[in-house]
């Protein structure tokens, strides 16, 4: 079976239309079709079925998507191995990381990957982690972030490493009732209005257990994703907040922590499987671990 055939039945995998893969990889619809009825061939087997209007992987497709994963990671392996014989640069890692926890942990792993031959090419993605499939389509590593109540990503084509754990506080405005305390409960919080992320979000997965331990739904007033926004407005006075713990900068809050609820949010590096046999990978990996167990000790 050819590679770059089976590279064509992976782009299918990770975006689900045959226009999506021929956008991705530069060629013509007809030219992906034709390809992937080459590759059933050279297969013995269907790897396409009709699903309404569109297609979809048969099991042995998604079977044979798992061996493409096994023989492009080795493939990348072997080019990388020959590179680092040239004396070449031992290649580009690409990188999507959530911005919170890109501006806690990339300063660290740039300093660490100076001189190594890795260069790292870092974008911000503020998804969920049930995104993050789809993002392994485009980037070699993706550092996520989940409730650390809720179980990790896993699947047959997604290897996950836990990186660490990041406690969510309480903020509130300077002159707020509560800003002389150490720790606050969930019923005391009950009354207030609250300024949190978009649902799906750890922070937010925090807030529902509040409303859980009081019996009252939180008065949510502003959704929003970005922290230093969120900062600001408590600072003004406008609601508190939940924010993860490394995450405050605003040197006028009063930061508070929540007891009687589990509040914390896990970071997680997920990559296609094998794919820390690639040394670039594997270095920058170990930079990310490297940086969790400086910003936490």
């Amino acid at each position: 079976m050819s590679v770059e055939r089976l590279r064509i039945l992976r782009a299918f995998a990770d975006r689900g239309t045959v226009s999506a893969v021929a956008h991705a990889l530069s060629m013509t619809p007809s030219a992906v079709s034709q390809q992937l009825k080459v590759l059933a061939r050279e297969a013995g087997v269907a790897l396409l079925e009709p699903d309404g209007r569109r297609v979809r992987l048969t099991d042995a497709g998604q079977a044979l998507v798992i061996r493409a994963d096994e023989v492009l990671a080795a493939m990348d392996r072997a080019t990388t191995e020959m590179a680092m014989y040239r004396a070449s640069p031992r290649g580009q890692v690409r990188v999507a990381m959530f911005p919170s926890g890109g501006a806690l942990l990339l300063p660290h792993v740039l300093r660490a990957l100076t001189d190594s031959g890795v260069e790292l090419i870092a974008s911000d993605e503020d998804v969920p982690p049930t995104a993050v499939p789809r993002l392994l389509a485009d980037y070699d590593v993706v550092l996520t972030h989940r409730d650390e109540r809720a179980d990790p990503l896993s699947g047959p084509r997604v290897t996950v490493r836990q990186v660490m754990r990041e406690p969510i506080d309480v903020v509130v405005p300077p002159g707020h009732r509560l800003a002389g305390r150490d720790t606050v409960a969930p019923e005391e919080l009950a009354q207030e209005s609250w300024l949190s992320v978009r649902g799906g979000f750890p922070v937010d997965d925090v807030l529902r257990s509040i409303a859980t331990v009081t019996g009252v739904q939180p008065r949510i007033t502003q959704r929003l994703n970005d922290f230093s926004l969120i900062e600001v407005l408590v600072a003004a006075g406008y609601g508190v907040a939940l924010m993860p713990r490394y995450a405050v900068r605003h040197p006028d809050l009063a930061i508070l922590r929540l007891s009687g609820v589990r509040a914390a949010r896990r970071y997680d590096l997920a990559t296609r499987p094998h794919a820390e046999q690639r040394p670039a990978i594997a270095t920058v990996l170990t930079a990310f671990h490297t940086a969790a167990r400086t910003v936490t000790a």
